[in-house]
């Protein structure tokens, strides 16, 4: 704080203690000569307190020095005592009082090194308390900034989320789109095997209606031995040729049902394992929202799994294709089986 801010406070001071005008420009005039070393005048004090005419400061500093030079000038009245050694010892008296003057002038002057040292002690401490500050309002904003990056994490980790969900969705629409085929594919299995059984009582019809021609043939070959022969062969050669009929038709309805069965199968395995994985989907979705640190984590066992199911998927798929009999296969031993009877 520079000397005439200093000079200003106390002029306020002051102004708040003495409300007489006169007291008030005694005290200013004081504080000047005294506290600051500083000669007063009126235009000085008229600066200072701005109160009266300019008539008031220029009185009061005639009485202010006039009370100083009184003060200053010591009399001796004793009436034993020369004027001479009166005039000395007065003179004595006020070299004394001059010192004094001096010696309380240099303590103020110290005290106020003491003051201005305690003021720019307090302004270095006003600094570095700024200066705390500032570092402060920097970790707030580091702070804020790191709020802001988690908000934007959680809004993406909810925005995954959100995207799971709809996949989930789509998993559950898919599974009863799945689940409808599968129904539809059970239907059409049946109608395959109500036919399979109509073709199948009817060439057991056919059979058997040739098996009684056979007959009727043998015994008119007791007659006619030659065309008991001819109608014996035409009768064996439409045997065989039912025979081959029943059995390919056999082949077709195996070949049909096994086909349906490992659609039925795959489609199972897919459903079960999209059951699986919405399930664990669901779960990972409550982890996440309890503790979305662990999202990323879960995620991932969630998607290893699906690969473990994959791979067991297929690995099924080829146990299945390996299992499954081969057509050419299954119908050898059919004829084999039948080609006895007729003969």
């Amino acid at each position: 704080m520079s000397t005439e801010s200093e000079i200003l406070a106390e002029v306020e001071l002051l102004k708040a203690k003495f409300s007489d005008t006169r007291a008030l420009y005694r005290e200013v005039c004081a504080l000047l000569f005294f506290r600051f070393g500083i000669t007063p005048t009126a235009n000085k004090l008229y600066q200072y307190v701005r109160r009266g005419s300019m008539n008031v400061p220029t009185e009061e500093v005639g009485k202010f020095w006039d009370d100083l030079r009184h003060k200053a000038r010591v009399d001796i009245e004793h009436p034993d005592l020369p004027d001479e050694v009166k005039a000395t010892a007065a003179e004595a008296i006020a070299a004394l009082w001059r010192q004094a003057s001096e010696v309380a002038r240099s303590e103020l002057a110290g005290a106020r090194l003491e003051l201005q040292a305690d003021a720019e002690r307090a302004r270095e401490a006003q600094a570095t308390a700024e200066q705390a500050v500032l570092e402060a309002q920097d970790s707030m904003a580091q702070l804020r900034g790191e709020i802001a990056q988690r908000d934007e994490a959680l809004r993406a980790v909810q925005a995954d989320l959100e995207a799971e969900r709809r996949a989930h969705a789509g998993a559950q629409g898919r599974a009863q789109e799945m689940q409808a085929q599968i129904e539809q594919a059970r239907i059409q299995l049946q109608r395959h095997q109500e036919a399979f059984s109509a073709d199948l009582a009817k060439a057991r019809g056919d059979i058997e209606a040739a098996q009684e021609r056979a007959g009727a043939a043998e015994r008119r070959a007791l007659l006619e031995i030659d065309q008991e022969r001819q109608a014996r062969a035409r009768a064996d050669k439409a045997a065989e040729g039912l025979r081959d009929k029943l059995a390919e038709a056999e082949g077709r309805e195996r070949q049909r049902s096994l086909e349906q069965a490992e659609a039925t199968t795959r489609a199972q395995m897919e459903l079960s394992a999209k059951s699986t994985a919405l399930a664990r989907a669901l779960e990972s979705q409550e982890t996440l929202e309890r503790e979305a640190a662990e999202l990323r984590q879960r995620l991932n066992e969630t998607q290893q799994a699906g690969a473990r199911h994959e791979a067991e998927a297929q690995t099924l798929r080829a146990m299945v294709e390996r299992l499954t009999p081969r057509t050419t296969g299954s119908e050898t031993p059919a004829k084999s089986r039948r080609k006895p009877s007729g003969s």
